[in-house]
Protein backbone atom coordinates (compact mmCIF):
# COMPACT_ATOMS: atom_id res chain seq x y z
CA UNK A 1 0.00 0.00 0.00
CA UNK A 2 3.04 2.59 0.05
CA UNK A 3 3.94 2.62 -3.61
CA UNK A 4 3.26 5.99 -5.92
CA UNK A 5 -0.44 5.22 -6.71
CA UNK A 6 -1.43 4.20 -3.37
CA UNK A 7 -4.06 6.45 -2.63
CA UNK A 8 -6.72 4.80 -5.25
CA UNK A 9 -6.01 1.47 -3.11
CA UNK A 10 -6.22 3.09 0.40
CA UNK A 11 -9.45 4.49 -0.20
CA UNK A 12 -10.67 1.15 -1.74
CA UNK A 13 -9.83 -0.11 1.59
CA UNK A 14 -11.60 2.15 3.19
CA UNK A 15 -14.83 2.58 1.29
CA UNK A 16 -14.79 -1.97 1.57
CA UNK A 17 -14.41 -1.49 5.41
CA UNK A 18 -16.84 1.23 6.16
CA UNK A 19 -19.60 0.07 3.37
CA UNK A 20 -19.42 3.57 2.40
CA UNK A 21 -19.31 4.92 -1.73
CA UNK A 22 -15.76 5.85 -2.81
CA UNK A 23 -16.18 9.67 -3.38
CA UNK A 24 -17.52 9.57 1.06
CA UNK A 25 -14.81 6.93 1.79
CA UNK A 26 -12.06 9.72 0.16
CA UNK A 27 -13.78 12.76 2.13
CA UNK A 28 -13.65 10.81 5.12
CA UNK A 29 -9.92 9.70 4.72
CA UNK A 30 -9.33 13.31 4.11
CA UNK A 31 -11.17 14.57 7.23
CA UNK A 32 -9.61 11.86 9.40
CA UNK A 33 -5.90 12.34 8.53
CA UNK A 34 -6.32 16.31 8.82
CA UNK A 35 -7.75 16.03 11.93
CA UNK A 36 -5.11 13.22 13.08
CA UNK A 37 -2.55 15.56 12.04
CA UNK A 38 -4.18 18.49 14.37
CA UNK A 39 -4.08 16.41 16.93
CA UNK A 40 -1.06 14.26 17.24
CA UNK A 41 0.77 15.25 20.49
CA UNK A 42 4.85 15.06 20.48
CA UNK A 43 5.61 16.37 17.69
CA UNK A 44 4.75 16.80 13.85
CA UNK A 45 2.90 13.53 12.23
CA UNK A 46 5.71 13.11 10.03
CA UNK A 47 7.01 9.59 10.78
CA UNK A 48 3.78 8.09 9.28
CA UNK A 49 4.09 9.78 6.01
CA UNK A 50 6.47 6.87 5.20
CA UNK A 51 3.67 4.68 5.37
CA UNK A 52 1.44 5.91 3.64
CA UNK A 53 0.64 5.98 -0.07
CA UNK A 54 2.07 9.20 -1.54
CA UNK A 55 -1.08 10.74 -2.17
CA UNK A 56 -1.98 10.16 1.51
CA UNK A 57 1.03 11.34 3.86
CA UNK A 58 0.38 14.95 2.07
CA UNK A 59 -2.89 14.90 4.41
CA UNK A 60 -0.70 14.79 7.68
CA UNK A 61 1.48 17.83 7.06
CA UNK A 62 -0.27 19.61 9.22
CA UNK A 63 -3.86 21.89 10.02
CA UNK A 64 -6.21 21.99 7.16
CA UNK A 65 -8.75 24.36 6.50
CA UNK A 66 -12.57 22.75 7.53
CA UNK A 67 -15.28 22.78 5.26
CA UNK A 68 -13.43 22.21 2.16
CA UNK A 69 -11.18 25.31 2.83
CA UNK A 70 -13.56 27.78 4.23
CA UNK A 71 -10.60 28.54 6.52
CA UNK A 72 -8.16 27.35 9.24
CA UNK A 73 -9.79 24.72 11.72
CA UNK A 74 -8.94 26.28 15.06
CA UNK A 75 -6.75 24.69 17.32
CA UNK A 76 -8.52 21.65 19.23
CA UNK A 77 -8.53 22.06 23.23
CA UNK A 78 -6.26 20.02 25.20
CA UNK A 79 -8.64 18.11 26.61
CA UNK A 80 -10.39 17.27 23.50
CA UNK A 81 -10.93 13.55 23.36
CA UNK A 82 -12.34 10.86 20.92
CA UNK A 83 -15.91 12.49 20.65
CA UNK A 84 -14.32 16.19 19.90
CA UNK A 85 -11.97 14.03 17.37
CA UNK A 86 -15.28 12.30 15.79
CA UNK A 87 -17.23 15.80 15.45
CA UNK A 88 -14.24 17.35 13.89
CA UNK A 89 -14.57 14.53 11.30
CA UNK A 90 -18.06 14.72 10.48
CA UNK A 91 -17.89 18.32 9.93
CA UNK A 92 -14.87 18.15 7.85
CA UNK A 93 -16.08 15.29 5.30
CA UNK A 94 -19.83 16.45 5.82
CA UNK A 95 -21.17 13.62 6.71
CA UNK A 96 -23.61 12.47 9.75
CA UNK A 97 -22.35 10.89 12.83
CA UNK A 98 -22.71 7.36 11.94
CA UNK A 99 -20.57 7.66 8.71
CA UNK A 100 -18.00 9.60 10.44
CA UNK A 101 -17.37 7.22 13.22
CA UNK A 102 -17.85 4.26 10.41
CA UNK A 103 -15.40 6.15 8.11
CA UNK A 104 -12.87 6.75 10.97
CA UNK A 105 -13.17 3.09 12.21
CA UNK A 106 -12.07 2.18 8.87
CA UNK A 107 -9.01 4.60 8.00
CA UNK A 108 -7.68 3.35 11.53
CA UNK A 109 -7.92 -0.25 9.98
CA UNK A 110 -6.66 0.80 6.74
CA UNK A 111 -3.32 2.42 8.44
CA UNK A 112 -3.34 -0.78 10.95
CA UNK A 113 -2.60 -2.69 8.01
CA UNK A 114 -0.19 -0.42 6.42
CA UNK A 115 2.26 0.06 9.19
CA UNK A 116 3.76 -1.98 12.08
CA UNK A 117 2.11 -3.04 15.26
CA UNK A 118 4.95 -0.99 17.09
CA UNK A 119 4.01 2.22 14.63
CA UNK A 120 0.35 2.06 14.95
CA UNK A 121 0.86 2.01 18.70
CA UNK A 122 2.74 4.93 18.57
CA UNK A 123 0.73 6.81 16.60
CA UNK A 124 -2.65 6.41 18.40
CA UNK A 125 -0.36 6.67 21.57
CA UNK A 126 -0.20 10.23 20.61
CA UNK A 127 -2.97 11.10 20.23
CA UNK A 128 -5.21 12.95 23.10
CA UNK A 129 -7.06 10.79 26.01
CA UNK A 130 -10.60 11.98 27.29
CA UNK A 131 -11.42 11.97 30.88
CA UNK A 132 -12.05 8.18 30.92
CA UNK A 133 -8.32 7.57 29.53
CA UNK A 134 -9.51 6.35 26.60
CA UNK A 135 -7.12 7.35 23.48
CA UNK A 136 -7.71 7.71 20.15
CA UNK A 137 -11.47 8.66 18.01
CA UNK A 138 -12.85 5.74 18.77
Amino acid sequence: MTDGDGFPYFIDAVSRRSGLPTEQAAALARAVLQTMAERVTGGAPDDLVGHLPNNVGGYLTGPAPVDGGAGAAPPPPSDAGPAEFLRRVEQRAGVDPAAARAGTGAVFATLREAMTVREFREMVARLPRDDGGRTGPL
